[in-house]
């Protein structure tokens, strides 16, 4: 695979929804140190991947935007919905918020949240924010965002009903 900047924009969202699925999946079996592993690496490397975006782009002669788009995901008679992300400058900034602030959460959560019970559940349902949050800011159009914003809520509801 081409490690061009359109293929890389799927690793923002991708890697912490990879860490959401091996925290929620594997995460009770697994010790503490694995899980805080985990949950840290897939959202450390989606902030690396939007600071490298950031000198990309804020280079002279850079792109002032990039696109990733895969095939259609609706398409009906005159009607045609990608999924695809793209960031422009704008979206690069909101995009560093999300996953720079999103990994210092992370390094919190990490000693705030040691002692609790669930703690593997914890880090999943942050590491699924994270992805619904990443979906939101880089959606292409309007249904993407929509679904990243319901995501951004599912998650919030998990977080906030953590403990049950």
């Amino acid at each position: 695979m081409n490690l061009n900047p359109e293929n890389l924009l799927w690793f923002i969202p991708l890697l912490p929804f990879a860490g959401f699925l091996i925290n929620g999946t594997l995460g009770r079996k697994l010790p503490r140190g694995v899980v805080s592993t985990v949950a840290l690496l897939f959202t450390a490397l989606p902030a690396a991947i939007t600071a490298w975006l950031w000198i990309l782009m804020r280079a002279d002669g850079g792109p002032s935007s990039i696109e990733a788009v895969s095939s259609p995901w609706i398409k009906i008679t005159g009607l045609t919905v990608n999924f695809a992300f793209s960031v422009d400058h704008l979206t690069l900034i909101m995009l560093g918020v999300v996953t720079g602030v999103g990994f210092l959460i992370h390094i919190y959560s990490v000693g705030y949240m040691a002692e609790e019970e669930g703690y593997w559940r914890f880090f999943a349902y942050l590491n699924l924010f994270m992805f619904f949050m990443s979906v939101l800011v880089l959606a292409e159009n309007f249904l993407l965002l929509f679904v990243g914003w319901e995501g951004v809520g599912l998650a919030s509801y998990l977080l906030i009903g953590f403990y049950f």
